[in-house]
Parts: C-alpha cells; structure tokens; sequence
C-alpha cells in the first residue's frame, strides 16, 4: 500500500473521554495511514458544545474530509462505536470500512436498565470526585503512555446523561443491516457486557466478522494497546480499493 492509496482511518472515543483516548493509535498508524481522531459532542475540546447524535455524525464526516482521501475506516469505541453506526447510517459514501469496539451489545431492553440508572446518579456527583476517581483508576490499571492523554484531556460526565439518552433504545443488531461497508467487531474477550450481542451483529452483515482481544476488557485498546493497533493495522490492509 502506498502513500497515495493508504486508508484514511478515523477514531471516534467512548463515553466520558475524548481523542486522546486514541494517542497510542494514532501514533503507532500515523507513518503508514492517515488518521485523525475526534471529540465528539460534549467532550474534550467540545465540552460546551451539547450533545446529540446528529452532529456527532457531522464531526465524523468533517474529520473524514480533512483527511482528503477519501472514504474513511471509522473506528468506534463504546459510546463512539454507536455513534460510528450512526454515521455509517447517515454517511454510506463516506464510510469504507467500520470497527465496532465494545460497541456490539443492542441497547434496548431490559439490559439497558442499569445505564439508565446511572445515568440518572452521575449529574448528583461532584464532578471533580469523578474525575479524581478516575485518574487514580486508570493511572493504577494503566503505564503513563496509555492513559495520560486521555487524562490530560478530562472527562465529560456532564455529557452522559444526554448521551446515553440518546443512545439507549436505539440500537440492536438491525443497525448492521444499514452499513454499506466492510464490518470488523473488535471486542476485548472478557467484555462479557458488550460482547453479549456480537454474534447477532456479525450475522447480520454480510461481510461482518469478529476479532477478540485475549484478556482484554471493555478498555480494549488500554488493555492491549499494541494488539488493538495491530488489529486495525491488518483490516485497514485488507480493505477493498475504492472503485
């Protein structure tokens, strides 16, 4: 693959964080693909902007663009995963391929409960317990070269609500049926929640397939930072040239 004809890759974050999620990916894919990763509503640089899924799929669309190689590989984590659905809805001819990260669980139903529980409890705490909190989490689970971006970055508990609103009782399987493009549903193999829909995802794609992360949780590409990039590495590889 050249220059030239290298897959533009796109990286869209999950819940609370933001791009810097993705500073290990982004620096590891940079040399061979041209990447960009995103804030979405309500997060990172975007703090002040309110959420929606809407204009979440504009800023993929816009990062997509500014990349300017057309179509994109548009990875998703969790809350970013479903957005990614979204954008591959609402964008076909921008899209060439999508990873699903920790984002194959449907969320509607009952499993939906406990988010909408949490949801409702987070706007009650102090921010700033939370977000302490979470740097002690990460930087205790993590090396310093995985999650300090991330940290640096701050989170969005204040967007959560809203976006888990949204999110909630959107998305089941179905949505697979809309994406015009090659799917990889990349899961860490102990996220037991949101791997609960995977095998109902891939089938119903026809050129869907599963890839798990040994050992790895929800936080995937925390986890096994070098195995995730690979993963991406070899699917960007094995797309189909735009005709």
């Amino acid at each position: 693959m050249t220059a030239a004809d290298a897959v533009p890759i796109v990286f869209v974050h999950g819940t609370r964080f933001s791009a810097g999620q993705w500073s290990m990916q982004l620096a590891a894919l940079r040399d061979e693909f041209p990447v960009a990763a995103v804030d979405l509503p309500g997060h990172g640089e975007r703090s002040a902007q309110p959420w929606s899924l809407s204009t979440a799929t504009k800023i993929i669309a816009s990062a997509v663009d500014s990349l300017d190689h057309g179509p994109a590989l548009v990875v998703g984590h969790s809350l970013g995963g479903y957005a990614s659905l979204e954008f591959a809805r609402r964008c076909p001819d921008q899209l060439r391929g999508l990873i699903l990260a920790g984002a194959s669980a449907s969320t509607r139903g009952l499993w939906a409960t406990p988010y909408q529980w949490v949801a409702k409890l987070v706007p009650r705490m102090p921010a700033d317990r939370l977000a302490r909190w979470n740097d002690r989490l990460l930087r205790r689970l993590y090396p310093p070269e995985v999650v300090e971006a991330t940290i640096r970055s701050g989170y969005a508990f204040h967007t959560l609500p809203a976006a888990w609103d949204e999110v909630l009782g959107r998305f089941d399987a179905d949505a697979m049926r809309e994406v015009k493009a090659p799917v990889l549903i990349l899961n860490g193999e102990k996220d037991a929640v949101f791997r609960a829909g995977e095998a109902d995802f891939a089938r119903a794609h026809p050129h869907a397939r599963v890839e798990l992360i040994p050992r790895a949780r929800h936080l995937a590409n925390f986890d096994a930072p070098d195995v995730f990039t690979d993963a991406v590495r070899r699917f960007a590889r094995e797309l189909p040239a735009v005709g």
